[in-house]
């Protein structure tokens, strides 16, 4: 068999980081580590060709040559999923697809032509593909609700990828969350048992990768990293001297959920281990909104002081906030901004409310039949109207999403965000722990962000100078950190004007520039 695999490309989105790639020199920001792990599952004597179409394209030979053609994707992804599958099939190519978006939303590659849908997890379910495809079914629907035993799972094919195109390397360490977060289709995709792999097993792919040249930052890209706490501390506990014995390759970020900041020896063994930063769901500072949508674990302890903890331990905070809970007050947004400045978290990645499908919410909403028919996440980014109808207007949601985003990362307010989460971590000493870029594209970098904001750019130039020499003085440590961050400014304020762009096209006005906001027209009934 001639496999071709292909991953679709995403939108300009939050976390695509368009023009900090185009500075640097690279092309996405991690590769995709679903994909090449279902490749390491596929038959040995196949032909595989591999293309990341965020990196580069496949060209019309890959298409001649192949018998079969194999995607995976996430919704942000749909349009160029939608696009490849429709060419594959009038290519006369067989389709099988997979991943989180076919997986939660079957139907839509069905009705694009896929022919063979490998739903749920790789390690169940490419088995009964590939016993079909021996058996010589044209086509298979293929699922399981048995969670595979991840300690089993095979070594991605780190090999196919273009390494050098991406800014971070990725390992998954675990899978599933313990928490019961009402909007979150985590659990319903992975299960609420987090399951990990062994300690030798993630380190074996992290030596491949060090044995494949790759030095600079990596994502343990679990989506709650701390799941499963005995665990996570048995695998850190061996990661410790392995990092000293190859002299910290690698610098480490994952996501975590807040209880982090109640277990002082993981955050000490996370610092001792490598991690110069973590993303946490913070989601609101309303603990109202916190209770609603079950996300008790944010209640525990005040979050400011969590926080705080976190950067002492010496682990920058990325964070996401979200607007549109249920019985949530009017100035939300207001509250956000307000803590956001609070912390100093440089990069809030702040979204609008949806109902993915299947999850706790999405299943109460169409109890209360408030779902929004035919509303199907048009971007898959955070700058979507909800999908259901909300407990307050819409309209008051969107102007405080676009206010909050705009103000949040006005050019003076983000950079001096970055400047004082810098000042406010405690690094480790005698070890850099900061993001880190191979030597060349850390260069052009550097010059790229004192072209543009140094030199470049008035408004902030004298804050970016008067800034710099501070860190330099006071904490060098920290200097790539900071310098990283203010590159991703560039991407971010290109960002919000296309954020604004969006909502204003969905609600067919701008909402910054009314001062009393009607209700949209309500495009689409309940269902």
């Amino acid at each position: 068999m001639k496999a071709l695999l292909l991953y679709p490309q995403f939108p300009q989105s939050f976390w695509s980081y368009d023009r900090f790639m185009e500075i640097a020199g690279l092309k996405a920001v991690i590769p995709p580590l679903g994909i090449i792990t279902v490749a390491a599952l596929l038959p040995k004597d196949w032909e595989i060709r591999f293309c990341d179409r965020n990196v580069n394209l496949e060209t019309a030979a890959d298409w001649e040559w192949c018998d079969l053609v194999i995607l995976s994707a996430m919704i942000v992804q749909k349009a160029d999923f939608h696009a490849l599958i429709q060419k594959a099939v009038r290519l006369g190519k067989k389709v099988a697809v997979g991943g989180p978006y076919p997986t939660s939303v079957p139907q839509d590659a069905l009705d694009s032509g896929a022919h063979y849908l490998i739903l749920d997890e790789g390690e169940m379910t490419v088995p009964q593909f590939l016993a079909a495809l021996n058996q010589g079914e044209a086509q298979g629907i293929f699922r399981t609700m048995e969670k595979p035993d991840v300690t089993q799972s095979p070594m991605p094919r780190f090999d196919l990828l273009q390494r050098d195109a991406y800014c971070m390397m990725a390992i998954q360490f675990s899978r599933g969350c313990p928490f019961n977060c009402e909007f979150c289709d985590i659990i319903s995709l992975y299960g609420r048992k987090p399951r990990t792999k062994q300690p030798n097993q993630a380190l074996a792919e992290l030596q491949t990768l060090y044995d494949l040249g790759w030095r600079g930052s990596l994502f343990i890209v679990d989506d709650n990293f701390i799941g499963n706490q005995r665990n996570v501390k048995r695998f850190l506990r061996e990661l410790i001297p392995w990092m000293q014995q190859h002299n910290y390759p690698f610098t480490l970020i994952t996501e975590a959920s807040v209880n982090l900041a109640e277990d002082d020896e993981l955050l000490h063994l996370m610092r001792q281990a490598g991690f110069y930063a973590v993303f946490l769901g913070i989601e609101t500072p309303d603990q109202d909104s916190l209770q609603v949508t079950r996300k008790v674990q944010n209640t525990r302890n005040p979050l400011v002081e969590a926080c705080r903890k976190i950067n002492q331990a010496g682990l920058l905070i990325y964070a996401g906030f979200i607007l549109g809970f249920d019985g949530e007050r009017t100035g939300a947004g207001e509250r956000i901004q307000a803590f956001v400045e609070q912390t100093s978290i440089p990069q809030p990645m702040l979204g609008i409310l949806q109902a993915p499908p299947n999850t706790a919410l999405w299943n109460r909403l169409k109890g209360e039949q408030r779902l929004l028919e035919g509303s199907s996440h048009p971007t898959g980014d955070q700058n979507t109207l909800m999908n259901f109808i909300p407990t307050r207007p819409i309209a008051e949601i969107a102007r405080e999403y676009l206010e909050g985003f705009w103000t949040l990362y006005e050019p003076p307010n983000y950079l001096r965000r970055c400047f004082q989460q810098c000042l406010s971590i405690v690094p480790p000493l005698g070890r850099k722990q900061t993001m880190q870029f191979p030597l060349g594209k850390g260069l052009r970098l550097v010059a790229q962000v004192i072209w543009h904001q140094g030199i470049r750019r008035p408004e902030i130039r004298w804050q970016f100078w008067r800034q710099l020499w501070t860190i330099l003085l006071r904490k060098p440590q920290v200097m790539n950190m900071y310098l990283g961050l203010c590159a991703a400014g560039e991407h971010f304020w290109e960002y919000r004007v296309l954020a604004r762009e969006r909502i204003t096209q969905q609600l067919g006005y701008d909402p910054m520039k009314v001062s009393v906001l009607p209700e949209p027209e309500p495009m689409l009934v309940r269902s």
